[in-house]
């Protein structure tokens, strides 16, 4: 009997060794591309009047659960007052039309329901978790708004907050694949090229401002090995 208890053991070791024995990474590094929509006194459909944006991702991996993301993103918002329902005093006379160049750049913390990696590289990793993220970012724009034949051009920049969900799978040893959704709430209500449409001047950082939202697929590449001989874990 005791041999087949340490038969066991001596396997079971064995295994955990077999398991870990790749390098686990601290970076990724990678790009994306998806689709932009804007949500705001123009529209509030979550799927009207989406647009391609692309963007470039890197992450910072604490543990197999938890990791710091930092997103640049392009896209164009486009949309108009014409069929809107809401009645807002500057868009009565005749409609408004508008397109926005939106810059992105978001910083957030993402937990995954799952350690996310081979299972080689840390014992009961999974290649497949969904994740949420949460962050604060920076929105850049510049607005083009038409009305009345006049156009008028204006830039902004906002503080946003971003939150969503997503998943991730882990295609190869070192290559990630994830999908998200990332609504951003921003403290700018220019998207759109037109502020405070009933007149009526509004106070707090998200009261009554514009949104947008990214639907995104991203592609990553798995760099910075963690030292396995360190007796300092964070290294």
């Amino acid at each position: 009997m005791k041999q087949i208890v340490v038969l066991l053991t001596l396997w079971l070791a064995t295994v955990t060794v077999a398991a870990q024995d790749q390098p686990e990474y601290r970076l990724e590094l990678g790009a994306g591309a998806g689709l932009v929509t804007y949500q705001g006194d123009f529209n509030n459909n979550l799927l009207k009047g989406m647009r391609p944006a692309a963007m470039l991702v890197a992450k910072y991996k604490m543990n197999p659960r938890m990791a710091w993301a930092l997103n640049v993103g392009y896209g164009q918002l486009k949309g108009t007052s014409t069929n809107e329902k809401t009645w807002y005093p500057e868009s009565q006379k005749s409609p408004i039309d508008f397109k926005t160049a939106l810059v992105d750049v978001s910083a957030m913390f993402e937990y995954n329901f799952w350690p996310f990696g081979t299972g080689m590289e840390y014992h009961g990793a999974q290649r497949f978790t969904p994740f949420v993220a949460l962050g604060l970012g920076l929105t850049f724009a510049n607005s083009k708004k038409t009305q009345d034949g006049a156009t008028n051009k204006q830039s902004s920049a906002a503080l946003q907050m971003p939150i969503g969900f997503g998943l991730k799978y882990k295609v190869g040893d070192r290559l990630n694949l994830a999908a998200s959704w990332i609504m951003h709430f921003t403290g700018n209500d220019k998207l759109d090229g037109v502020s405070d449409p009933y007149g009526i001047k509004s106070s707090g950082l998200f009261k009554n401002t514009d949104c947008y939202s990214m639907l995104a697929v991203t592609l990553t590449y798995d760099l910075w090995a963690k030292c396995k001989t360190c007796h300092n874990d964070r290294d």
